[in-house]
């Protein structure tokens, strides 16, 4: 018993000193996720209010409608979305060239986010 209470409070140690479990790691995660409600705020909100679609009603942010509207979605998520948001579609704008390549995946990931969550 003092064997396995002295392994756990080794481990423990372990991962303390790792900083597996700190707060910078998790504010990383909130700051990217904040840029991509940013970002998609400025840039998105207008047609995608609450992960909708104001021009196409059937094309609307939701994991359903992902799945079966944006190509490759159900194979590789993330990067289906940052290909829809680089390059358009229909009447939605591309943002290749008035977003860089780390604001493209902070919206990707925020809509990815809020789609798994359910919007």
């Amino acid at each position: 018993m003092a064997r396995a209470a002295g392994l756990i409070l080794t481990l423990l140690m372990i991962v303390g000193s790792t900083d597996l479990l700190s707060a910078p790691a998790m504010a990383m995660d909130t700051s990217a996720f904040e840029q991509g409600e940013q970002i998609f705020n400025s840039n998105c909100a207008a047609c995608h209010m609450g992960g909708g679609n104001v021009i196409s009603a059937k094309r609307t942010l939701k994991i359903s409608d992902l799945s079966n509207h944006v190509e490759a979605y159900t194979s590789a998520p993330l990067e289906a979305l940052e290909h829809e948001i680089e390059d358009g579609l229909n009447a939605m704008p591309g943002y290749a060239d008035k977003l860089s390549e780390e604001e493209i995946i902070a919206v990707a990931t925020y809509v990815e986010q809020r789609a798994e969550l359910g919007w």
